[in-house]
């Protein structure tokens, strides 16, 4: 009777997991493998075959994924460094009764459009904007970073980094004062204490926000189409000119197909340097049991023989 009501309670999350995911990708997929048949038309598989990944690795096209590839790798390794810090303030130095109005802050760009965001990033980027002025003002001369890498770089880390921010937060609140504490007590200093008893539990929180950015980081196109022009091209924006513009939705599913596979490879990848990081810790903290009796004392040995 509970498992009837476990899969009865289920049954909306795995519908709506099927429909919305499930089938919409297998629709992507069945329509990689077909070609686009004339001006007008989208797509058509009465043909099927691999050529529209052969079309996405020729080079490119390929350049595009080594530089969304790029973007995302330094852009979520960023997101961790800024977001890290800041994180661990909110939940260990700052006092508790503040922390609620410290997570509303991070909250406070969720807000605002994702657009609107970013084009206040063209705004304040622009050859002629304000900061720009600032900077002729110093002599330093006019800012050129629009349209270019390094500003697309620049909009992923704003635009992502609340989402590295609140799973630390929580991940570093999970360990308590009391451990910290205890670890102290024990004689370790606060890098010993935050590398031996805060990190290793604050893994999983380390992990969701490694994915919470890097994921939806790789299939923007927004901040890439604003911020990047042709100098800061991703895949994501791509695939989107591909769907609406170009209207070859065989090319554009293929693309789509190839960055899944891509940011499942990466994950991979990054999960098991985690781990690989991780292991000399995890042998040197191991615990060994030995099963084998203790050797009985001398003292004890001698008085059984004077007893005797």
């Amino acid at each position: 009777m509970r498992k009837k009501a476990g899969i009865a309670l289920a049954f909306p999350a795995w519908a709506w997991l099927l429909f919305f995911f499930v089938i919409p990708v297998g629709y992507v997929v069945w329509f990689s493998f077909g070609y686009k048949p004339g001006i007008f038309g989208t797509h058509a598989n009465d043909v099927v075959s691999f050529d529209r990944y052969l079309e996405v690795l020729t080079p490119t096209f390929f350049a595009t994924f080594q530089n969304t590839l790029w973007i995302g790798i330094v852009g979520t390794l960023a997101c961790l460094a800024i977001g890290a810090p800041v994180a661990y303030w909110m939940a260990v130095k700052a006092p508790p009764s503040k922390r609620g109005l410290l997570v509303a802050l991070v909250m406070v760009p969720f807000w605002t459009n994702f657009l609107v965001r970013t084009i206040g990033w063209q705004i304040i980027l622009a050859p002629n904007g304000w900061l720009s002025g600032v900077m002729q003002a110093l002599g330093l001369g006019p800012l050129e970073i629009l349209y270019t890498r390094p500003a697309v770089l620049l909009g992923v880390i704003y635009n992502y980094l609340p989402l590295m921010i609140l799973p630390l937060f929580v991940a570093f609140d999970r360990v308590g004062p009391a451990l910290r504490e205890a670890s102290k007590d024990l004689g370790a200093g606060r890098w010993t204490t935050f590398l031996r008893v805060t990190l290793p539990i604050s893994r999983p929180g380390v992990l969701a926000g490694v994915l919470l950015v890097f994921i939806p980081l790789m299939g923007d196109y927004i901040t890439a189409t604003i911020l990047g022009g042709a100098k800061g091209n991703m895949i994501g924006q791509m695939v989107a000119t591909q769907f609406q513009t170009a209207q070859n939705w065989a090319l554009g599913s293929a693309m789509a197909i190839m960055l899944i596979l891509i940011v499942l490879l990466t994950t991979a990848v990054g999960i098991g340097l985690m781990w690989l990081i991780g292991l000399p810790m995890r042998l040197r903290n191991r615990v060994v049991l030995d099963p084998s009796p203790a050797p009985a004392a001398p003292a004890a040995v001698a008085s059984a023989g004077g007893a005797a």
